[in-house]
């Protein structure tokens, strides 16, 4: 099976990566995941989800049990992720707060989702950073410019409406979708666009 690298850090948006983790881990892929400190008080606030940040229990955060899931703690910079030897399809940092956003663009490793973000990009793998603060500013700007211009994908959580979103949780698929678009993984989260649908709406 392929491996994919998720970090999550503490940026608002835990839910993001609660969902496309529901959703890799229902398929065939090795999960390699570490969470950031400030990430496991995000998901304690915004999800009341309170995880052992040593050995956390993922049923909970799930809602299912998964054993294609390998946690490694964030400080853990020995971790076998921590190798550009270890082959990985891709990483995805979600939510990306900007600390880690800055550090990475700045080739800072000073934890282990920086370190593995650091090696995805040098190794020419897929990384996928996926921002979720605003305004932003001329710093943030510049580091995504940086991590744009070194390969990276930068994919800011902003939902988009025109699939009519009903619930959260079409808002939150659109990101998840996205970021599986970019990872070339198939889905059905969102329906396909077609442009007789705008065509109708231009006529209204």
């Amino acid at each position: 099976m392929e491996s994919i690298i998720v970090g999550v850090t503490g940026a608002s948006g835990a839910v993001y990566a609660q969902r496309l983790l529901r959703f890799l881990c229902k398929r065939e892929y090795n999960i390699h995941l570490s969470i950031s400190d400030a990430a496991f008080l995000v998901i304690r606030h915004e999800l009341s989800i309170d995880l052992d940040r040593h050995q956390p229990d993922f049923r909970e955060f799930l809602g299912y049990s998964a054993d294609n899931i390998t946690y490694y703690h964030n400080s853990d910079i020995g971790a076998t992720i921590a190798s550009s030897r270890y082959p990985i399809k891709a990483m995805v940092i979600v939510p990306c707060s900007t600390n880690t956003l800055c550090s990475v663009a700045y080739g800072i490793s000073s934890n282990l989702i920086q370190r593995a973000a650091g090696i995805t990009i040098k190794e020419r793998r897929d990384l996928v950073v996926v921002p979720r603060e605003t305004p932003l500013s001329s710093i943030h700007l510049e580091a995504m410019q940086r991590l744009s211009s070194a390969g990276a994908c930068i994919l800011p959580a902003m939902p988009g409406f025109y699939h009519r979103p009903q619930v959260i949780e079409d808002q939150v698929d659109f990101v998840v979708a996205k970021i599986l678009d970019v990872l070339r993984i198939s889905h059905t989260l969102v329906p396909e666009w077609h442009s007789a649908e705008l065509l109708s709406l231009e006529d209204r």
